[in-house]
């Protein structure tokens, strides 16, 4: 196969040397976004008068046989070729002829690949938008059915304070609702057509940007043609984003793991998302969350691969670009598939709201109530601090906690205490007196269940 720039040549290629200069097996996947521009750029080249309008239906109507012919799997993208830019090129002139070779009129592959990887990107940041989504919903779903579930709320990973499932599980659907900010916040700035910038200079062709940029559904174009060419800040951008998914996906298939330990016992996952053992045939193994936590590093690392690479590169294109793609599509890749077998693990885990009760009532995590219940009665908060602190001690020497310790003992502390106080240390009243927005109380997580509603409408 004829190389497009093979003019200037005498020798052809070295064999390895083309394999290693190739992009066709890593960019063959944006097929369908080069004929889209294609077809947009022979679109604004007859408007303008730049190539005949029988010209343009020709190419046109080649590049649409081309499009049907790759999807039915009529026509297979060889390894032949450079580029997924050098095929469709190559093919359509063998099928339209001279006609073919107009389509190039005013375009360079820089502007070309620059405008494929937007165009392929903003379709795969469409489809993670619409994964986080359905992973908030399933968030949501449970939060709704253990509302009443009461579990100790963890600092240090030691037993804090006392809150709900419902209000744990969903610190998670807020930290998805930002990352989904974060998504659509890049493409709006990735959302600017880079085509009609050439190879970095321009043309001197009467181009209309703002035609192609119309039809491909940009927001505009990019207003300086070297800019254009050579800005890659959008992979970055949506590898950060995609990193921070990773992070609170890996956040919470870890407490998924612990939860679902014999030791914790909060969680029982479905058996469509666990495995077994070859040799243990007790065991029930969260190997999906685990996974998810492992695939972390791969997305950090080709943030990594994708900041090292631009960090050095003069203006304008550079060869070393050609590596963006590889990293920037495994990483949708990965959060794609995690973020697709999360959701239903999510959706079908049970909570074993028994058990979550029971360690609640061991770790003395009603202990702020209690310094609360004496504060309230007119103590200084830090003498009720001290005071509760010898209780918990006291507790812990004579195998008490503070729900059964009787009254005569909490009175040899302070004559404060009274018969309310088993009232106000219990532990749904804990939950329930934390009234404040944001809190654990109710309220408060009702609140966050309609925000999350309509966020998803």
């Amino acid at each position: 196969m004829e190389k497009l720039w093979a003019g200037r040549f005498t020798k052809e290629l070295d064999k390895i040397a083309f394999g290693f200069n190739s992009s066709i097996d890593i960019d063959s996947r944006m097929y369908r976004q080069d004929i889209q521009g294609s077809m947009a750029h022979t679109s604004m080249l007859v408007k303008q008068g730049i190539i005949e309008e029988s010209d343009g239906i020709l190419i046109v109507d080649g590049l649409s046989s081309i499009l049907e012919d790759i999807d039915s799997g009529k026509l297979e993208i060889t390894s032949e070729a450079e580029d997924i830019h050098s095929f469709v090129e190559t093919e359509l002139t063998a099928r339209i002829g001279d006609a073919g070779k107009r389509l190039h009129t005013a375009r360079s592959r820089n502007d070309q690949v620059a405008l494929d990887v937007r165009l392929y990107l903003r379709d795969e940041a469409a489809e993670v938008l619409e994964l986080i989504k359905k992973l908030i919903g399933a968030i949501c779903l449970q939060a709704e059915k253990n509302t009443d579930t009461v579990m100790p709320g963890y600092t240090h990973l030691q037993r804090a304070q006392p809150i709900t499932f419902a209000h744990h599980i969903l610190a998670y659907a807020m930290m998805f609702i930002r990352d989904a900010g974060r998504i659509e916040d890049a493409v709006k700035r990735m959302n600017l057509s880079p085509l009609g910038s050439c190879a970095l200079s321009g043309t001197t062709y009467n181009t209309d940007r703002t035609h192609t940029a119309k039809l491909l559904e940009f927001d505009g174009y990019t207003l300086n043609s070297i800019d254009g060419v050579s800005d890659r800040d959008f992979c970055v951008e949506l590898q950060s984003a995609l990193s921070l998914i990773m992070t609170h996906l890996s956040r919470l298939s870890e407490e998924i793991i612990l939860w679902s330990s014999w030791e914790f016992k909060f969680v029982e996952l479905d058996d469509s998302y666990t495995t077994g053992s070859s040799i243990m045939p007790q065991k029930k193994n969260p190997d999906m969350a685990e996974l998810v936590r492992g695939k972390t590093g791969r997305v950090y690392g080709n943030l990594m691969q994708t900041l090292t690479m631009l960090k050095g590169l003069p203006l304008a294109y550079n060869k070393d670009m050609q590596e963006d793609k590889e990293s920037i599509f495994d990483s949708f890749d990965t959060v794609k598939v995690c973020l697709q077998v999360t959701s239903p693990m999510i959706e079908t885990m049970t909570v074993l709201k028994e058990n979550t009760l029971a360690a609640a009532n061991r770790g003395f995590i009603n202990a702020t109530d209690l310094a609360d219940y004496l504060t309230k009665k007119g103590m200084p908060f830090r003498e009720a601090y001290k005071i509760t602190g010898q209780i918990v001690r006291f507790c812990i020497e004579n195998n008490f906690v503070l729900d059964n310790m009787p009254l005569e003992e909490y009175k040899k502390f302070s004559d404060m205490f009274d018969s309310d106080l088993y009232d106000e240390i219990n532990l749904f009243t804990c939950v329930k007196k934390r009234i404040s927005q944001g809190g654990t109380g109710p309220d408060s997580v009702n609140a966050q269940i309609e925000y999350i509603k309509e966020y998803l409408k």
